[in-house]
């Protein structure tokens, strides 16, 4: 079944390749397509476009529909085109002539972006509530582990006393401030194209308003070219909200790879959530986090890809927009898998105290000795170079280790105001909202 069916016929093998891998994908859009479709359809009965009858049976009709998508039993069938044909189909099947009405007022273009935008939504939500739960999980290990020093490091040299606590909790107002593209992307999800029709709006007395309200958005896109234009542009923007998680989770794992091996030895990783080699049995790999690594640096380039299919495309739908859902989909479920085993290996980590007690590491204690010295009173040029020279002639001692007071140092850490700062950034998300705008449209009934 096809929507745009005239009476004639496309060569079967174009029509395999404009079709490509769309169905897979559009059943992940498939319990979308079946609410906007609802809170369009009662949005017509309210405009007088569908008489009570019909709306009662389109609202039942839907209703059912969407039950079979969250069971699992829906399907596209073979030779139905893309998620809202099947939709459609089933619809018709189910109510007859009153399913037929369902398309007033509306195009696959704008049912497309209602349902991307209504999928964004819940997909970035996903990976909120994963990163703030990783976040929180990173600072309750630094609360645990607050005064274990390591060294830390600066163009891979060792530098100067860090502590677990200051490094865990690092990485956690890192993911902190991912939400803050996050909550952008979220924003510029959170508004209703519907009614925008094919980019130029519909000759029928429809309410765009109405519809907003029903399908819990935060905004209209007013302008029927405008909400067309914003097809790629809101994936995009979201892909680029979650390169930054992703990237903040790279760098985690990079660093648990590194403090892991056998030239750091300042974390150790439980048998569990290890692999080993077949010839070389003393082995105990960072797998998963390597695999973090590698999946959370690819997708750096889904933003950059989906701008590419973007170029220099005029206003308007172009079929070119419909590959973005085989780039940014696959690469959000990796990031949402790599955020959820990151969360449960973090439980197999287990941190090694006394690492600065090894000779190795004293000379990161070279600018503790500075400090002391212009405490007695020495200028701090001069302090460098005396303590400089003691580096150079090997009469450098590692002096008492000193405690550092200011904000965010391993002996101030703060994680009270990352901790504020987390749930001020989390807080901002209205998924209430959405939440309540789901349950009485799908409760709603003919009136």
């Amino acid at each position: 079944m096809k929507l745009w069916e005239k009476g004639g016929s496309t060569d079967n093998r174009v029509q395999q390749f404009t079709i490509g891998r769309d169905p897979s994908f559009d059943l992940q859009l498939a319990e979308y397509d079946a609410l906007a479709s609802l809170a369009h359809a009662r949005m017509l009965h309210e405009c007088g476009l569908l008489t009570v009858e019909e709306w009662s049976a389109i609202a039942l009709g839907l209703q059912a529909i969407h039950a079979s998508i969250t069971d699992g039993t829906f399907v596209i069938e073979e030779g139905v085109e893309d998620v809202h044909s099947q939709i459609e189909l089933q619809l018709i099947r189910q109510v007859g002539e009153a399913g037929k009405q369902i398309h007033t007022a509306r195009s696959r273009n704008d049912q497309v972006l209602v349902d991307l935008k209504l999928f964004l939504r819940d997909r970035i939500r996903d990976i909120v509530e994963a990163t703030a739960a990783f976040a929180e999980a990173l600072l309750e290990r630094s609360d645990r582990h607050a005064d274990v020093m390591i060294p830390g490091y600066t163009h891979g040299q060792a530098a100067m006393p860090s502590s677990f606590g200051q490094w865990f909790a690092a990485h956690a107002e890192s993911l902190t401030e991912d939400l803050i593209p996050l909550y952008a992307a979220y924003r510029i999800a959170d508004r209703n194209p519907l009614g925008s029709a094919a980019g130029y709006g519909t000759a029928f007395p429809i309410d765009r308003d109405r519809t907003t309200e029903l399908l819990g958005f935060g905004a209209l896109h007013v302008n029927a070219i405008d909400a067309q234009l914003s097809r790629g542009k809101s994936e995009r923007i979201a892909a680029q909200a979650f390169a930054s998680v992703a990237a903040s989770l790279a760098r985690f794992a990079t660093d648990v790879c590194m403090y892991a091996s056998g030239n750091y030895g300042f974390v150790r990783l439980k048998e569990e959530i290890t692999t080993g080699s077949s010839i070389m049995p003393h082995k105990r790999n960072p797998d998963v986090f390597e695999l973090i690594r590698a999946r959370c640096n690819r997708m750096q380039a889904v933003p950059n890809d989906i701008a590419l299919m973007m170029a220099n495309l005029p206003s308007g739908y172009h079929r070119d927009l419909q590959i973005i859902k085989e780039l940014l989909f696959p690469a959000i479920d990796d990031l949402h898998a790599c955020m959820d085993i990151a969360l449960y290996a973090l439980d197999f980590l287990e941190v090694r105290e006394g690492i600065l007690d090894d000779p190795r590491y004293r000379d990161v204690f070279s600018v503790d000795a500075i400090q002391q010295r212009v405490r007695d009173g020495v200028s701090f040029r001069d302090a460098y170079r005396e303590i400089a020279a003691q580096l150079k002639d090997g009469t450098f001692e590692r002096p008492a280790a000193l405690i550092s007071t200011h904000q965010g140092s391993p002996g101030n850490l703060c994680n009270d105001r990352i901790r504020a700062m987390l749930a001020e950034e989390h807080s901002r998300f209205p998924f209430e909202r959405r939440d309540d705008a789901y349950c009485a449209l799908l409760a709603t009934t003919a009136r």
